[in-house]
């Protein structure tokens, strides 16, 4: 089976929107969404508040303009500050191992954005794991115990200086890397290079 690789931080609304558009192109295809983790404010970089002038000013200019043309259903959360995505992203190392990121990263994403759950509480984490399919205990266990903290370190560097990601979504589509949210016209291009057994698609940002 293909696989297209999603870079993402689960506080980047744009990653929700990038997977509509992503979903769309892959269609009935057999080509399956693998998430990897890339912090936008990693420890102790302060996080975002909802309350400050940037993110109403980015959501109000891009974000919901963004979302209505992808009708996508999307809010700002009023967690304040944004909750840090380290611990998510270590139940996601668990999901990878189980084949159940995409599921796991989706729930993620829907549960901060549409349903304005703290996605930085442990408690919280726990529930959408299970409800990606991950077993309950064994998610509490490797947030309390941290068994994938060095995972996660390894999963961010080799995002920085292997893969060079800088901002989140980043979409890889076999040699074409995608910045942002690409158009539908650019991912179906990129998906139909990835499926082809002629042709070798060029690495291209956007």
């Amino acid at each position: 089976m293909n696989t297209v690789t999603v870079y993402a931080d689960y506080v980047c609304p744009y990653c929700l929107l990038a997977e509509s558009v992503l979903s769309e192109a892959i269609g009935q295809r057999d080509i399956a969404i693998s998430w990897r983790a890339f912090e936008l404010r990693p420890e102790p970089v302060p996080t975002l508040r909802p309350e400050g002038p940037y993110l109403p000013d980015i959501w109000k200019r891009s974000v919901y303009p963004l979302a209505a043309r992808l009708n996508v259903p999307i809010t700002l959360p009023s967690i304040s500050p944004q909750p840090r995505t380290a611990r998510a992203f270590e139940l996601l190392i668990m999901a990878q191992d189980e084949g159940l990121d995409h599921l796991y990263s989706m729930r993620i994403l829907r549960a901060f954005f549409q349903e304005n759950r703290d996605i930085g509480d442990p408690e919280v984490l726990i529930e959408l794991a299970s409800d990606a399919g991950l077993d309950r205990q064994a998610a509490r266990h490797v947030l309390e115990s941290r068994a994938y903290a060095a995972r996660h370190d390894e999963a961010l560097r080799h995002a920085r200086m292997d893969m060079a990601i800088t901002s989140v979504p980043t979409i890889v589509v076999g040699n074409r890397l995608f910045r942002g949210t690409p158009s539908l016209g650019d991912l179906n291009e990129a998906v139909d290079l990835l499926q082809s057994p002629k042709g070798e698609p060029t690495r291209k940002d956007r």
